[in-house]
């Protein structure tokens, strides 16, 4: 399994530059976000892939696309691979605009407003990240996975910093 951060999102470069929450919710990539993620389907085009997860954030989506068209592959949109809710960027677009801007996906097991009201807390992260490796590791098809997700949700599965754009590869599943 892949897991591939999401390029550069506009959020990204204003908290990168100033340390504050610019207020931008649901952020998009930036232009060299754009380019990482395409830049990222350029390096990953030889990966034996067969199956894309993103969570429904538009820098995750943004980010898949192009990998999912250079490998001619459909993207699952996976709600619970989404970030932990601490700041403006983790405040989603609900399932209707999501399925207005990306008519091509399936938004089906995405509720209508699917990130939580209030910062999630530590431990509902935690064991949402929890149910996520254990759903993983029965899966027979998780070594040819790629997973577009996020910095906290990267970083509570393996115990890795990983950049925009950058991605780290988790062991085969044993057997």
């Amino acid at each position: 399994m892949i897991l591939l951060r999401h390029g550069q999102s506009a959020f990204n470069l204003h908290f990168g530059a100033t340390g504050r929450d610019p207020g931008i919710p649901d952020a998009p990539l930036t232009p060299l976000g754009h380019a990482q993620a395409e830049a990222a389907a350029a390096a990953l085009a030889g990966a034996s892939i067969h199956r894309i997860l993103s969570s429904p954030y538009t820098r995750a989506l943004q980010t898949a696309a192009p990998i999912a068209r250079r490998l001619g592959l459909p993207v699952t949109v996976t709600p619970g691979i989404r970030e932990r809710y601490s700041a403006s960027c983790d405040i989603g677009m609900p399932r209707l605009q999501l399925a207005l801007a990306w008519p091509a996906l399936d938004f089906s097991a995405v509720d209508e407003v699917w990130w939580p009201a209030i910062e999630e807390p530590h431990g509902q992260f935690e064991a949402r990240v929890a149910l996520f490796r254990a759903e993983a590791a029965a899966w027979p098809d998780r070594d040819g996975m790629l997973v577009v997700s996020h910095w906290g949700f990267i970083r509570a599965l393996t115990g890795r910093d990983v950049g925009n754009g950058e991605w780290v590869r988790l062991p085969p599943a044993p057997g």
